[in-house]
Order: C-alpha cells, then structure tokens, then sequence
C-alpha cells in the first residue's frame, strides 16, 4: 500500500514540475514552436512519465526511510514530541518574521534564498531544543506559579515537593517485592520511576525457560501491577530509552542523572557504580539494616547452631530476620539451641553478619 502511495505522489509531482519547466526547456532546445509540444498536457504526462520511471529506482530507499521515521517516533516519548513540535513550531514562526523581514531586499537575489534557509534552520533548531530540553521546560511550567497561588499550605508544598521527586526502580528491587511493603507504608514518597528498558528485561526473565526465572519475572509484574493501583498516578513508566548503551543498569544511571532522579535498587554493585557516577541511590538493603535491631557487643543471644562456617571450627546461626551469625568454636555445637555472646557486627549494604562466641568458653 505504502509503495503504492509513494508512486501515485511520484506521478503527480513529476505532472506538476512537467508542466512548471518543461516550456522553458523546449524554449532552450528550440521546441516551443512545435504545436504538439505546446500542449500543456503533454508536459504533464511527459514529467508523470519521468518521475515516474525514477520511482521504480527510489521507492524502495523512501519505504525504507519511512519506516525507520516511523520506529523512532514510536519508540520516542510522546513528551518528547510534544515539546520538539512546539520547539518547530516556534522556531518556523520566528524565521518567517525574519524572512518577512528581509523579503524586500534584493541583493544578489538573496530576497528569496534567506528565508528558506532561515525556515530549515530555526526550524531545526527548535526541534531540537524542544525535543532535548523537555524535562526543562516542563519543570519551569509545572514549578511556575501565579502570585496569588504561591501562598499555600505547607501540607501542600510537601505534596508538590514529594510529587517532583522521581524514584527510578531497577530490576532487582521490582523482583525482590519488598518496596511494595515500603510503599504501602508511606515511607516512599514521590514519583515511582519504572524505564521501559526495565519493563522489558522483565518481562524477558518472566518468559525464560528457566522455572525459577519465570517465577521471579512474574513475581515482580505483580508487583508493579501492586503499586499502580496503590498508587494511581504516581507510577510513571517513562519510554525512554538509549540505543547506544547496552546495560541496562547503566541506561539506568543515565536516566536518573537526566531526569535529576534516584535509583532505588537492593543491588550492591549498582550501588557502588552509582556512588562513583555521583547518582542519588536508595538501596533498600540499607533501610532493611536501618530497621534491624541493634546488637552491641557484649549482648547475650540465644541461638541454634546450624552449620560449620568457612573457617576452622566455626559454627553458623540465623536470627528470625535471616541475619547470618558466626559462632567462633561453635561446630561442636551444631544442632543445638546455646547461648553465645556477640564480640562484633559486620554492617555492609550487602546485609549484616554478628560474630560471636559460646557464653560458656573462656
């Protein structure tokens, strides 16, 4: 259909410049006296003819070009094509006031060149302006207020505050499920940021072959289905996305420093990246830590040994909360409930690890 179209648009093009400049090609070749040839219906079909026969050469290079237009402005936001409109918008309005402008200078027949070449330009560079500058400009529209609308309450400043900050969420904290609880709690404030790059990784792992990957994939689909519908608007899938980057954690970082947002992540790694590309990060393993109770050394625990640890003659036990506790001399006490007392607390953004020894031992 699309190569049909291109073709009839070939034809009327070729019949309309026929009939525009063929007349002063045959004044050149010495043909304007010929009676058939003054017929201005033949250099109509004659120019039909001719794009014609280059659409069968062309067609296939603007099909092509077509549908590659057609993929990035689907893949672009459609906020991005808002405001890129409206950037080439108004850079056409102001290169036809300059072109208005100069129109009535006549030097060197620039009167008739500049104003083109003003309408590509600005016109471009409103596009791009528009299409780069969008969280910008957005942020001075949704920020500005009215003067008689600045004085408000304070309830509602915090709102707007709360509301402007986006929280962009990884794969990992999507699948680990526990910022839903944090959600539901109130204690995650602001927008819930999740990039489509994420929503695809996603739903890669939910398609996997692999039993346990399937699960988790759709684990965290639930979970993001939870947090729409707790809370409406303010889980935002943003359809960005940078072809030139592979990683996704760092598409990610990319997003967070353009969108002037924070990761939100349980993974260690990305949260050491983070700290040296200089991105605000939450790990939600900190707050997990952050919420534990305190143990201080000296403290009496009473705990069931499990296993033997990695080193000589150490024992393993766990808290309720799966806080992992290594009990020095304590493999001989594997499978029994004792009482030991802690000596040091290891406390990384990985989790929490208490050393400790039978109350018993000397």
């Amino acid at each position: 259909m699309l190569k049909w179209i291109i073709q009839i648009a070939f034809i009327l093009i070729g019949g309309t410049l026929g009939l525009i400049f063929l007349p002063h090609l045959y004044e050149i070749i010495n043909l304007s006296d010929n009676p058939w040839i003054q017929n201005p219906y033949v250099s109509v079909i004659i120019g039909a003819i001719i794009l014609y026969i280059a659409a069968f050469f062309l067609t296939d290079y603007l099909i092509n070009f077509i549908r590659w237009m057609e993929e990035r402005l689907l893949m672009a936001p459609i906020g991005d094509l808002l405001f890129g409109t409206i950037g080439l918008v108004i850079g056409l309005i102001v290169a036809f006031l300059l072109g208005t402008a100069i129109n009535n200078i006549v030097i060197l027949g620039i009167g008739s060149v500049v104003p083109v070449l003003l309408s590509i330009v600005l016109g471009y560079l409103g596009f791009q302006v528009g299409f780069k500058k969008r969280d910008e400009l957005l942020q001075v529209f949704t920020t500005a207020k009215q003067p008689g609308q600045k004085k408000k309450g304070s309830d509602d400043e915090e709102q707007d505050l709360s509301l402007g900050t986006y929280k962009l969420l990884d794969t990992s904290v999507i699948i680990d499920g526990r910022i839903a609880d944090i959600s539901k709690t109130g204690f995650m404030e602001g927008v819930l940021v999740v990039p489509q790059f994420v929503l695809t990784e996603l739903q890669h792992i939910a398609d996997s072959s692999d039993t346990l990957k399937r699960t988790r994939g759709r684990r965290g689909l639930d979970v993001l289905k939870t947090l729409q519908t707790e809370r409406a608007s303010a889980v935002l899938i943003v359809e960005e996305d940078f072809e030139d980057i592979q990683e996704v954690d760092l598409k990610l970082m990319r997003l967070a420093k353009k969108m002037n947002g924070i990761v939100v992540t349980n993974d260690f790694n990305l949260n050491k990246v983070c700290d040296l590309h200089q991105v605000r990060v939450l790990n939600i393993n900190d707050l997990a830590n952050a919420v534990k109770p305190v143990v201080i050394p000296g403290e009496i625990m009473h705990v069931v040994v499990i296993k033997d640890g990695k080193e000589h003659n150490q024992g393993v036990a766990y808290l309720d909360d799966g806080t992992m506790i290594v009990v020095e001399g304590g493999k001989v006490y594997i499978g029994q409930a004792i009482n030991v007392e802690v000596t040091s607390v290891l406390q990384t953004s990985a989790g929490r690890m208490i050393f400790a020894k039978p109350q018993d031992s000397k």
